[in-house]
């Protein structure tokens, strides 16, 4: 099984945001997204935080083996990345 480490920061994050995220394949590499954006798969590694879950897709896990604030894709990101084409409107006004 894969070990991949969550800093700090994004524990926190997740944790204040009071929501799931996942890690997945986007524009600039790996992505971190509110599963709002890109849901999780059943294939992705499971990673708990508090009541919440980190989503790792498993075409990123092999890939990463620690999830960093600099993952995090913001709205400017999202909205410019055709990766998240299929999410954007039916989320867009939700994400923030």
């Amino acid at each position: 099984m894969t070990s991949i480490a969550v800093d700090e920061d994004v524990k926190e994050m997740i944790l204040r945001e009071k929501r799931d995220y996942r890690v997945c394949t986007a524009c600039r590499g790996p992505a971190l997204v509110p599963v709002t954006v890109k849901g999780p798969k059943p294939t992705d590694i499971r990673i708990p935080v508090g009541d919440y879950t980190l989503y790792v897709s498993e075409v990123q896990a092999d890939y990463i083996d620690r999830v960093s604030m600099d993952m995090l894709y913001d709205r400017e990101d999202i909205d410019c990345c055709p990766a998240f084409m299929v999410r954007r409107s039916s989320w867009h006004n939700r994400f923030y």
